[in-house]
């Protein structure tokens, strides 16, 4: 049987649908790979700017639809696949930047002050990333309070390679580096500045992380000399910025973002996290026990993204504390799918720093919603 679709003719069909981000068809991206038309059966590949897009299995559903539709086309294959494109900054003031070989982006989760919640909001970031399909590493830069190992579960000390390269341990998929790994007992770590410095750079660089499509930091709170060492030696991608709605909280959440705008670091958002408690008997019920909307004030205020609420849950303690954070133990809870909300943006505009793309305009064209 003669062939009864042409190439042209499926392209045209995909043409309507335009990535949301970047404003521009998938065609016209170059998403669309690999096309092979056998007979009436087309076969084809949608190549993301992440795997952990959001919107892929909208663009997947479109396409086998608008192709299906054709004419003369009695079968379609279509093959989800990524590309994560690299977005890293230049170098401010001169600053030599540390090389990490195989990692194409380096998102930074951090805050103003402790206590706020950042290291879960790391950790819940990069396991959502991880069941989306990427490649994932977490490195816990707090060097006074580390809490990798609490939150993973991941114990042991990592081994070296011959050309000395720690090799990460891992747990839960991820690949992992903390100074917990290399602490024997509970005694705390009195280190002055250039002893953190020091191992802020071997972290960096002496690390043999491989492949990652995002290594996530989880930051050391504030703005000392372990974080301003981190946003100077690191190519980081974007921040999060992590915060409550109180008052002092809102405070130091703006000294971060100033610190990682200094150095042109690029604010991917603002998360408020223990937004609001919901008591089981009244999941309709919002009572917002540190003041409500101040997070998006903020993010308003300063003219970032407001990246959405996490709620209270105690659950996000007591699972964490045994190596299950939320998104693995409870996830269908609210906090779960707030932190998936936030992940999928985090992916998207990480890809959008990657490729800038002018708007286009088109009365006929198919929309993708997040």
């Amino acid at each position: 049987m003669s062939q009864t679709v042409s190439a042209a003719q499926v392209l045209d069909a995909l043409r309507p649908i335009v990535d949301p981000d970047f404003q521009k068809s998938i065609v016209d991206l170059g998403f669309i790979k690999d096309l092979k038309i056998d007979d009436r059966r087309v076969s084809f590949a949608i190549e993301l700017t992440t795997p952990a897009c959001p919107v892929k299995a909208e663009f997947e559903r479109a396409a086998r639809e608008r192709v299906l539709a054709l004419e003369g086309v009695d079968d379609v294959a279509v093959t989800m696949t990524a590309n994560t494109r690299q977005a890293a900054r230049a170098a401010a003031g001169g600053a030599q930047m540390a090389s990490l070989p195989g990692v194409r982006n380096i998102i930074a989760v951090a805050s103003g002050k402790g206590g706020v919640g950042k290291s879960t909001t790391a950790i819940n970031l990069a396991l959502t990333l991880l069941a989306r399909g990427a490649k994932v590493g977490v490195l816990d830069a707090d060097v006074y309070g580390p809490s990798l190992a609490l939150l993973t579960g991941a114990r042991g000390r990592p081994d070296t390679t011959p050309d000395r390269k720690i090799i990460p341990l891992h747990a839960q998929g991820l690949k992992l580096m903390s100074m917990a790994f290399f602490m024997t007992d509970d005694s705390p770590v009195i280190w002055r500045g250039p002893m953190v410095h020091g191992l802020i750079k071997q972290f960096l660089t002496d690390v043999q992380w491989g492949e990652l499509d995002y290594l996530v930091v989880d930051m050391p709170p504030g703005t000392g000399d372990a974080a301003l060492t981190l946003t100077q030696m690191a190519p980081l991608s974007g921040a999060v910025i992590v915060t409550t709605a109180n008052d002092l909280s809102l405070i130091d959440a703006r000294k971060a973002l100033q610190m990682f705008d200094k150095v042109g670091v690029p604010i991917l958002g603002i998360v408020e996290n223990m937004s609001y408690f919901s008591p089981p008997e009244l999941p309709d019920r919002k009572y917002y026990l540190f003041g409500q909307g101040g997070g998006e004030r903020v993010a308003k205020e300063l003219g970032v993204e407001f990246l959405g609420e996490v709620p209270i849950d105690p659950r996000v303690a007591t699972d964490g504390d045994v190596g299950k954070p939320i998104v693995v133990g409870q996830p269908d809870s609210a906090s779960a799918e707030a932190f998936r909300n936030i992940a999928g943006q985090v992916a998207r505009k990480v890809a959008k720093l990657a490729i800038q793309s002018p708007p286009i305009a088109d009365a006929n064209i198919t929309w993708i919603k997040h």
